[in-house]
């Protein structure tokens, strides 16, 4: 992983922007959202990842290419590289750094402008399950949330949308709660206190900037909730998980998260589509390389013709009776300009 560019300052224009939960690395559930994501929100250029990221980032480029998401913010996760991110971001400090054509990985703290929303992202979160990992090849210290960045996310000011990995304390999420209340994985005491010092530093930080909307990944258990206050939480599901993909609307700050079967379901129709203009393009080519051979080029209208074809925009009976109506007359036409050629 190397930096390809870093930026202080991430003002956009989005109205609309796709959020996700942790994908783990998980390629082929990249590829499922990436070909849905059209379909479902084609005016969508910006994602919003929330850690636990793990893709390898020329993938990544490959995976989006034939989308419109242009660009990616990833809120690092406890479970992602830090030993070769750390040294990316201690470059430029307080610096996004971006790794790839689309992918940008955030500072911690990090601001952000998005359709007039102040964003604030907070990453990193404490690895309960550290005991089974190995340091400095799964597991890294630098996943901590410190003090120091809590202190500098605070002094930028208020926020309306907050992006975290880790959950604050005393969620709304009753499934978030459920999960800290019964520790069903069992792990130690020792684990969970540095998971509750880590909610308690988001909480900090929370109950400082005071965002309409908090934002989570980490516990794989979606979900949402609202304090009295009115603040409310979003708990995102990990990758094929229901809850993983939300679609927020940065004016309302009001998500929506459409159910895996059907992003499944829109991904299957996008691979019947591509096979089939596939199909279609090498009709054409074999077409025009035919003309070719004979000593013939294709006219401009031939040309938008097979490229109409081959994106679905007409059938071929479509084409063919165009076709036939821009060259053929009707037939008193025809003997009209019979009797005119007689005279």
């Amino acid at each position: 992983m190397r930096a390809l560019e870093y930026a202080t300052d991430i003002t956009l224009p989005d109205e609309r922007v796709a959020v996700c939960g942790d994908w783990h690395g998980n390629v082929g559930w990249a590829r499922i959202i990436a070909r849905a994501l059209p379909a479902l929100a084609p005016e969508v250029t910006t994602m919003l990842h929330l850690g636990d990221w793990q893709m390898p980032p020329i993938e990544t480029d490959e995976v989006f290419a034939e989308t419109n998401v242009n660009k990616i913010y990833v809120t690092l996760g406890n479970h992602d590289r830090w030993g070769e991110i750390t040294p990316l971001l201690n470059m430029r400090p307080g610096a996004a750094v971006r790794v790839s054509d689309i992918t940008w990985l955030l500072p911690r703290p990090a601001r952000l402008t998005i359709g007039g929303r102040r964003v604030l992202s907070l990453g990193g979160a404490a690895s309960v399950d550290r005991q089974s990992r190995i340091e400095g090849l799964t597991w890294w210290p630098d996943e901590a949330i410190t003090d120091e960045q809590v202190a500098a996310a605070i002094a930028g000011g208020p926020a309306d949308l907050m992006l975290t990995h880790e959950t604050p304390a005393r969620t709304p999420v009753r499934r978030v709660r459920d999960i800290l209340r019964t520790n069903p994985h069992r792990f130690p005491a020792t684990a969970l206190a540095e998971s509750a010092a880590s909610r308690m530093r988001v909480t900090e930080v929370w109950n400082a900037v005071r965002p309409e909307l908090l934002i989570h990944g980490h516990m794989h258990a979606p979900g949402g909730g609202k304090i009295e206050d009115g603040r409310r939480v979003a708990s995102l599901g990990r990758d094929v998980q229901v809850g993983n993909l939300g679609l927020l609307d940065m004016d309302t700050l009001r998500m929506a998260t459409p159910h895996p079967s059907i992003l499944r379901g829109l991904a299957e129709q996008w691979e019947d589509d591509y096979v089939e203009r596939e199909k279609r393009a090498a009709s054409v080519a074999k077409s025009l390389d035919s003309m070719a051979v004979d000593g013939r080029a294709p006219s401009p209208d031939a040309l938008r013709d097979a490229q109409d074809y081959v994106d679905g925009r007409r059938s071929l009976d479509e084409l063919i009776e165009d076709v036939r109506r821009r060259h053929t007359r009707p037939a008193e036409e025809e003997g009209g300009e019979r009797g005119h050629d007689a005279r």
